[in-house]
């Protein structure tokens, strides 16, 4: 009898703990009752169902993130091959209706055909070398919305699509490398012109200068301030130890040193 009731005990106990579910943060359940889906999702904490008529299926409503390796087709007609990463969620209000439509494996079911869909479509509008330059925010960006038009009301949102370790063909990479090293080249071409231009307009400016500052000083030559210059001179060499020879007409000396008069 003892062990009659150990046995129910224990029974009992694994019954309590298989007729209650927990829903964990980041995590909705759906409740399946003799295969018809609950439209109420169950949010997080424990649940008591019956387990022999009734299921909770938990669907993750946290940020998932799916690596695909996929093709790119370009404008042009080349193939790009790229790792991509599909960031997305569920909408937990509409996890019920995921479920029943769907199914588990909604991610294979509608997730990777909507985007291997929309990156065809959008990566065949874009040359190949733009989808290693800076026009690969614009391709995420393109592949992103035009999925979230087609899974929108299905319940998901795609919150990012990523281009990532691109791969081009072998013969456009090298293609793309010689059109920088030319642009570079041109760039420091530009710079060297453009130097040398401002050395020669410097050039230009300074010989304006030097030929207007001596047309101010001829025309501020007149006889008046030649005459008073003279006197000063004849003033300064007067005062001078040093023998000297003045030639001179009374208007403008000129100083002859004794070692060259004969």
């Amino acid at each position: 009898m003892k062990r009659l009731l150990n046995v129910l005990a224990v029974f009992s106990v694994a019954c309590f703990f298989s007729s209650c579910a927990v829903v964990r943060q980041g995590e909705v359940g759906v409740k399946r009752t003799l295969g018809k889906i609950q439209q109420a999702p169950i949010m997080e904490g424990v649940k008591g169902y019956n387990p022999f008529v009734t299921r909770i299926i938990k669907v993750p409503t946290r940020t998932m993130n799916i690596e695909v390796r996929s093709p790119l087709p370009s404008k042009e007609g080349l193939t790009v091959q790229s790792d991509i990463s599909i960031l997305y969620r569920v909408v937990g209000s509409q996890a019920p209706q995921i479920v029943e439509k769907l199914g588990h494996n909604y991610d294979q079911v509608v997730i990777l055909p909507v985007f291997r869909s929309a990156v065809a479509d959008v990566s065949a509008r874009y040359f190949a070398k733009d989808m290693h330059t800076g026009q690969r925010a614009s391709i995420e960006n393109a592949i992103r919305e035009q999925m979230m038009s087609q899974l929108k009301d299905r319940g998901f949102i795609v919150e990012s699509v990523l281009l990532k370790s691109i791969v081009l063909p072998a013969g456009l990479t090298k293609a793309i490398e010689e059109k920088l090293e030319a642009e570079q080249d041109s760039q420091r071409m530009q710079f060297i012109l453009d130097k040398e231009r401002q050395e020669a307009q410097r050039r230009i400016i300074e010989a304006e200068g030097v030929r207007d500052a001596q047309k101010i000083i001829n025309e501020g030559l007149t006889p008046m301030l030649i005459q008073f210059k003279s006197i000063e001179a004849f003033n300064k060499l007067s005062t001078s130890p040093n023998s000297k020879v003045i030639i001179t007409n009374g208007n403008a000396p000129m100083l002859i040193a004794p070692d060259k008069v004969q």
